[in-house]
């Protein structure tokens, strides 16, 4: 692949990444200092793209550089799984084991929404990575933030979504069998 062919590539890239994130280009014009029209040049291919605009981009829409650039996997041992979006909430699947245990990174975008608490057959663990998250479990109402978990069974009503406070990005490991995933916070003492 030229170059030129990697770089006519980027916009179309660029205003995926945003639309799939619910991100209007005002937003990530705050969010990144670079103008509206610049923004817009870029997704439309008008602008070319180059480090200093593309940086702070791949830092606001927390993707690595080379998803907006779409640089070739040959060779990569990264897994590069393509996300889905399901109700405005973004899914990258980490595992593809169906029936097995599932892991995935979820973006969701900043949004009130009144809970809808839902039970079924597993066990599930969150982990919060940026944000808020407000989990409904049962009786109880809390908000995560970064660096926290929370493990419960599924049959118990359940819902999570952001807080309305900014989006939240987490971790999500559900195991429809109703294993429990435990981490070890503490390494074990000789």
């Amino acid at each position: 692949m030229t170059t030129d062919e990697v770089l006519a590539g980027v916009g179309p890239r660029l205003r995926r990444v945003r639309k799939e994130r619910e991100v209007t280009l005002a937003a990530l014009s705050e969010a990144t200092g670079i103008s509206v029209s610049t923004l817009s040049r870029l997704e439309s291919g008008l602008r070319k793209p180059s480090l200093e605009l593309l940086l702070p981009i791949a830092q606001a829409h927390q993707v690595p550089l080379d998803e907006l650039v779409g640089a070739p996997a040959v060779g990569d041992p990264r897994v590069r799984a393509k996300p889905v979006v399901r109700g405005g909430r973004t899914h990258w699947p980490l595992t593809r084991q169906p029936g097995g245990l599932q892991a995935f990174k979820v973006l969701e975008p900043q949004r009130k929404q009144e809970p809808e608490p839902r039970s079924h057959e597993g066990y599930e663990w969150l982990y919060v990575l940026s944000g808020k998250l407000r989990l409904v479990l049962g009786e109880h109402d809390v908000v995560l933030t970064a660096g926290e978990a929370a493990e419960f069974d599924t049959r118990v009503p359940h819902w999570f979504g952001s807080t309305g406070e900014g989006p939240v990005e987490f971790l999500s490991l559900f195991g429809p069998q109703g294993e429990r995933m435990h981490v070890r916070a503490r390494p074990r003492r000789p």
